[in-house]
């Protein structure tokens, strides 16, 4: 209890660091969130009404405060879920925004990672277990010759041949056009089928680290005693593999998942860009181009605490599975 205790406090720790670089980076960027709402408006509009930016200053909490009155406004606001008006979107609230393309982002990150953790752990142990054999000797240098390139080539790459070329995946979108968000199978099944490719080049372009380390950490593995005691016991191979060697050996990998989870999110916003996907990283960049710092701001929340919540949630699980951090 006294560890989780320890944790807890420094992932809230963790958050209000976040929290405060979110605050403090978009003041360092040049411009304004007025810049985005001015770009909509002609000269004549804006000779017309001489005061409309005091106006937009105050629909958008602005004004001449101080930077820590501004500071507790806006950690009151985010304590309240309250990141204010899109200024590219004006007036819809950035909360509305946010909960439009999130979904889709959660869902292309979170399928696209765990597939390829497992797919990648899977195949390393077992071209650890059967070193010299067709896994370890064609199918090991395939997974790394891939995962040497950056997710956006991938895309690319895959955008060309698979999509434009071969016509197999939709090259851009999250669903069709003549489709209406909504739950039913039609939408459901045109999203999936849009998401497709995204998930298959994320896969691509992580596997292979979990492959590499999950085959150095196994080899190292199956030459405890443990591992030899259970071969001499007469079971398996595939229980010994699985249950023995395996499940300790996935431990450092474990551990590493949250950290690989932050690269593939940074990763996830030039995917979303080359496929015109409408999640949170698409949305990121139109908001930065625009000036949209309010947007701007709540997306770099959201992926900020994405990012630490999966370090918990890992931190647990391996507490869980590690004997010794329950008894040290």
């Amino acid at each position: 209890m006294r560890w989780f205790a320890r944790r807890l406090v420094f992932y809230v720790f963790a958050i209000w660091v976040a929290l405060t670089l979110n605050f403090l980076l978009p003041r360092l960027m040049p411009g304004s969130p007025i810049d985005g709402l001015l770009e909509h408006l002609s000269p004549a509009q804006l000779a017309a009404n001489p005061g409309i930016v005091q106006t937009y200053e105050a629909l958008l909490g602005g004004g001449h405060h101080s930077i820590g009155q501004d500071y507790v406004t806006y950690l009151h606001r985010i304590s309240h879920f309250n990141f204010g008006l899109s200024t590219s979107n004006y007036p819809t609230p950035v909360s509305e925004v946010v909960g439009r393309t999130l979904p889709y982002s959660i869902f292309l990150v979170g399928v696209a990672f765990i597939l390829s953790f497992v797919i990648g752990t899977g195949v390393g142990m077992v071209a650890a277990w059967r070193r010299g054999r067709f896994t370890d000797s064609f199918i090991v240098p395939a997974f790394m010759t891939v995962s040497a390139f950056p997710a956006f080539v991938l895309a690319l790459v895959g955008l060309y041949f698979l999509g434009l070329k071969a016509g197999w995946f939709p090259i851009q979108h999250a669903y069709d056009s003549n489709v209406i968000p909504a739950w039913s199978w039609t939408f459901i099944s045109s999203a999936f089928r849009h998401a497709q490719l995204p998930i298959l080049v994320i896969i691509a372009a992580y596997a292979g680290g979990w492959v590499l380390n999950m085959r150095t950490v196994m080899i190292n593995t199956i030459g405890e005693d443990y591992v030899g005691m259970a071969r001499a016991k007469g079971l398996r191979d595939r229980r010994v593999m699985t249950r023995y060697a395996g499940r300790n050996a996935i431990l450092p990998p474990l551990n590493g998942f949250a950290a690989q989870f932050a690269g593939a999110v940074g990763g996830l916003v030039f995917v979303e860009i080359i496929f015109s996907y409408p999640g949170v990283g698409y949305t990121l960049q139109s908001a930065v181009l625009g000036n949209d710092y309010p947007l701007a701001q709540a997306i770099l929340v959201v992926l900020s605490v994405c990012v630490i919540i999966a370090n918990l949630i890992m931190d647990v699980l391996n507490f869980v599975l590690d004997p010794r951090l329950r008894t040290s």
